[in-house]
């Protein structure tokens, strides 16, 4: 495993503001924000995120 390759990424990731637990990599490559991350953001930015805490309906465009 080339750690120096993780490590840029990590920092990378810190100077966004993310924090371990916010973020994982999908198999595809993505980055796709956890639970922790949305709240910790505090808001829903209705864009049907997989891991929104807020209930937000794409289908039906409200959240709840």
């Amino acid at each position: 495993m080339n750690t120096g390759k993780a490590d840029e990424e990590a920092a990378r990731m810190r100077r966004l503001g993310l924090e371990p637990g916010d973020y994982y990599v999908s198999p595809e490559g993505y980055i796709v924000f956890t639970e922790q991350y949305h709240l910790r953001r505090g808001y829903c930015c209705q864009s049907g995120c997989r891991h929104c805490p807020f209930g937000f309906n794409d289908k039906k465009g409200k959240v709840g």
